[in-house]
């Protein structure tokens, strides 16, 4: 059972958490804030360390890190752990390249779509080309089988959405 005492807890860590996210977005730059691109943001938070080794394996630092501005769902460690023994190493390898490219672009929508705008939409067409689906649920939002977990990570370049579970395109 949920105590008010857990509840809170559990509350102020995840606020605690968003809250560095949103953080590690913004840097001093000549005493002005200057929020940090979508890959820095990546880069300064280890959940997403699975992530940001798959974009440099998939050569897609310089697009992620350009003008954009995307959205990109970003799955979690935890999320591509979800995937089967050896999926992730095996992706990682430069054979495997252009999947990979393919299931990282699958996660990215041009522009920047915040979760106000999210909640309006059933579906979303990604870098890649294929659609994602979009559920609003009691549970929250839903692209394809991953719950949304955090929203509106602000970058320089667009906006994050983290998600709990790794979404591939059909084959």
């Amino acid at each position: 059972m949920l105590t008010a005492t857990r509840f809170l807890t559990i509350f102020a860590f995840c606020a605690s958490l968003l809250g560095a996210a949103t953080a590690s977005a913004e840097h001093h730059s000549d005493g002005d804030m200057k929020k940090s691109n979508i890959v820095e943001v990546a880069a300064d938070n280890e959940d997403f360390s699975t992530l940001v080794a798959a974009i440099q394996a998939a050569g897609l630092v310089d697009v992620l890190s350009g003008e954009g501005p995307f959205t990109v769902f970003a799955p979690t460690n935890a999320a591509f752990a979800k995937l089967p023994a050896g999926t992730v190493e095996s992706l990682l390898e430069p054979a495997n390249k252009q999947q990979l490219v393919d299931i990282l672009t699958y996660h990215v929508v041009a522009g920047k779509v915040y979760a106000k705008d999210v909640v309006e939409l059933t579906e979303a067409t990604t870098v890649n080309g294929a659609d994602i689906s979009i559920a609003v649920t009691d549970g929250g939002v839903q692209i394809n089988n991953a719950t949304v977990v955090t929203t509106d990570i602000k970058t320089s370049n667009g906006v994050i959405h983290v998600i709990d579970t790794v979404i591939l395109p059909a084959s």
